[in-house]
C-alpha cells in the first residue's frame, strides 16, 4: 500500500491544476445535468461496463498523475488526522460491494452476489467469518437480533439462492427481501422470503420488541412489469415476527405521493423539471425511531415523515430541488434532530462529477433545518457540501452512503463519494460545511470511467468502515479534537438507516 501525503493534502491544489481535465469533461458533465439521472449502479449479476472516455481526457489525467496532480492507481492519499489501519480484499464474492451493518463484534458487508460477514475484534485485522453466495443486486444489508435482512432487486428465476436472472415481464419472477437466521455467524440460515411491488433496491428497519418492520424502497415501475407497474408512488411495510420469521409479509403499502395521474403525485420530472428524475417510489429512507420520525430520500422529492403508527407512516413536509438535485438519494439527521442531510446521486454513481465542470452544488449533499413542532414541522434549505478535491475525468464520484460521528454539541458526519474516497465534515453551522479529514485512493484507471470507490463509509465504536466497491473492506481510525469525544459512544448494533439516539 503506497501512501501519499502532501501536496495532495491540499485541496486548492487539486482545484487549481485539474481544471484542464475538467474542461474536457465538460460535456459529460453537461449531459449528466440534462438528463434524468438513474439509482446506483445496478447491472443484475453481471458489472458495469466501462465508461469510454476521448483520448484527449486520457492524456489529460495521465498527465495529472505523472504531475503529481492526483494520486496514481492504487495510491492512497489522506489527511494526518485520518489513517488506514486495514484493508480486506474481495474474496470468494467477485461483485460490487455494498451496504454494511454492524453488531456487536461483526461487520456485515453486502455484496451483490450474496453479504460477508467479517470478525472486527481486532480491528487492525479483520478476519472472514462467512461468505454467502446469494446474488441479486444490491443485496443491501441489515441485521437485528438474530436476523439478518437482504435486499434483491434485480429479476430472479425464485426466491432462493440459487436463482438466476430472469425478465421483469414474466409473472413467475421474483424480487424482494430475504431473511436469514445468524445466530450462527459461521453459518447463516436462509429462513424467509417476502416478494416486494418492484423489488427492494433498499429497505429500513423500524424494531418494534417482538416485531420488525421493514420499509421497503424500491422505484422505475414499467407497465410491462406484472408486479411492478405504475403507478408506484408508496413503500412497502413488511411486518417480521422475531419468534417466528417465516410468517413475514407484506401488511401494507402507504403512498407517499399521491395525486390523479397516471404515475402519482411526485416530481414530474423532464420536461417540467429538466435533468431532475421523476419520482415514482424511493431510493432510500432514515428513521429516528426514538422521535417516531423518518427522512426520505425519493428520486425528484425528500419527505419528512411521522412513524408513530408504523404501519400508516404520515407525510409531513415535502420539498424538492429543481435547480441542483437530480436524484434524492439517501438521509442523515443530525445529533437532536433538527437537520437532514439529504445526497444528490447526480448521474447515478458511474459519473465524473466532481470536477469543476460540474460545479460545487450539483452532486452534492443539501443541508436542511428542521423548523417548527409536531406535524407542522418543515424542512427548510440552508447549504451545501460537496468535497472539495477535483477529482479525474476517469473517476466516478458524487455524494452517496455516510453516517453520523456522535458529537456532543457538535454536527459531523463521515461520507462515501466513491472513487472520490471517504470524507469527513461538519455542517454544525449549516450555511457553511467544511471538510475536517479526508482518504481516497487514485483512479482505477486512467483509460475509462470505471466504477470503484467507497459505496458506504460509517462510524461505529470509534472506527470509520468503508466498504470500497473493487478494493473490499476498508478500517480507518480518525484522530481529530473535534471528533475524539464520539468514542465514549459504543452501540450494541448498528443499522445506519436505522439511527439511533446516541445521547439518550
Amino acid at each position: 500500500m503506497t501512501l501519499l501525503n502532501e501536496p495532495l493534502n491540499d485541496p486548492r491544489t487539486r482545484r487549481r491544476r485539474l481544471g484542464a481535465a475538467a474542461a474536457a469533461a465538460g460535456l459529460l458533465a453537461a449531459l449528466l445535468a440534462a438528463s434524468p439521472a438513474t439509482a446506483v449502479p445496478d447491472p443484475g449479476d453481471r458489472p458495469s461496463a466501462d465508461g469510454q472516455v476521448s483520448e484527449r481526457i486520457r492524456a489529460e489525467v495521465r498527465a495529472a498523475v505523472a504531475d503529481g496532480e492526483i494520486p496514481g492507481q492504487d495510491q492512497i492519499v489522506h489527511t494526518p488526522n485520518l489513517t488506514p489501519l486495514a484493508n480486506v480484499p474481495k474474496d470468494a464474492l467477485p461483485g460490487t460491494n455494498s451496504d454494511l451493518a454492524f453488531q456487536g463484534r461483526y461487520v456485515y458487508a453486502g455484496n451483490y452476489d450474496g453479504f460477508r460477514i467479517f470478525d472486527i475484534g481486532n480491528p487492525e485485522k479483520p478476519k472472514t467469518v462467512a461468505q454467502v453466495l446469494c446474488p441479486g443486486s444490491q443485496n443491501d444489508v441489515s441485521v437485528s437480533g438474530n436476523l439478518l435482512f437482504l435486499s434483491t432487486d434485480s429479476s430472479r428465476s425464485d426466491a432462493s439462492c440459487n436463482s438466476t436472472t430472469q425478465p421483469a415481464t414474466e409473472k413467475s419472477s421474483w424480487e424482494g427481501m430475504k431473511i436469514f437466521d445468524i445466530s450462527d455467524k459461521r453459518n447463516p440460515r436462509y429462513v424467509a422470503a417476502v416478494e416486494t411491488a418492484c423489488g427492494s433496491h433498499t429497505h429500513t428497519l423500524v424494531p418494534k420488541r417482538d416485531t420488525v418492520y421493514i420499509y421497503v424502497s424500491s422505484y422505475s415501475p414499467n407497465a410491462a412489469y406484472p408486479d411492478c407497474r405504475p403507478p408506484h408512488d408508496g413503500i412497502s411495510v413488511v411486518k417480521v415476527p422475531r419468534k417466528a420469521p417465516q410468517k413475514a409479509a407484506v401488511v401494507n403499502f402507504p403512498v407517499l405521493f399521491p395525486g390523479d395521474g397516471p404515475d402519482g403525485g411526485g416530481n414530474p420530472g423532464a420536461p417540467t423539471n429538466p435533468g431532475v428524475s421523476k419520482t415514482t417510489g424511493c431510493h432510500d429512507i432514515t428513521v429516528l425511531p426514538d422521535e417516531n420520525l423518518a427522512a426520505g430520500a425519493c428520486m425528484g422529492d425528500g419527505i419528512l415523515f411521522s412513524i408513530k403508527d408504523p404501519e400508516h407512516p404520515k407525510v409531513i413536509d415535502r420539498v424538492q430541488d429543481n435547480v441542483n438535485f437530480a436524484f434524492w438519494h439517501s438521509a442523515t439527521f443530525n445529533r437532536n434532530a433538527k437537520k437532514v442531510v439529504f445526497t444528490d446521486e447526480l448521474g447515478g454513481g458511474v459519473g465524473a462529477t466532481c470536477n469543476a465542470a460540474t460545479g460545487p452544488d450539483k452532486g452534492a449533499d443539501g443541508i436542511y433545518d428542521i423548523v417548527g413542532k409536531g406535524d407542522h414541522r418543515k424542512l427548510v434549505f440552508r447549504g451545501y457540501y460537496k468535497i472539495p478535491r477535483h477529482q479525474a475525468a476517469t473517476e466516478n464520484c458524487v455524494a452517496h452512503n455516510g453516517s453520523l460521528i456522535p458529537v456532543p454539541g457538535r454536527d459531523i458526519m463521515v461520507q462515501a463519494w466513491y472513487q472520490g474516497g471517504v470524507s469527513v465534515w461538519e455542517f454544525t453551522d449549516s450555511a457553511h460545511p467544511k471538510e475536517i479529514a479526508y482518504f481516497e485512493r487514485g483512479p482505477l484507471t486512467t483509460d475509462a470511467i470505471t466504477v470503484g470507490g467507497s459505496w458506504s463509509a460509517y462510524w461505529y465504536n470509534g472506527l470509520i468502515y468503508s466498504n470500497d466497491i473493487a478494493k473490499g473492506l476498508d478500517v480507518l481510525k480518525l484522530t481529530d479534537r473535534r471528533t475524539d469525544p464520539a468514542r465514549r459512544i459504543h452501540l450494541r448494533e448498528l443499522n445506519v438507516q436505522t439511527q439511533p439516539d446516541y445521547f439518550g
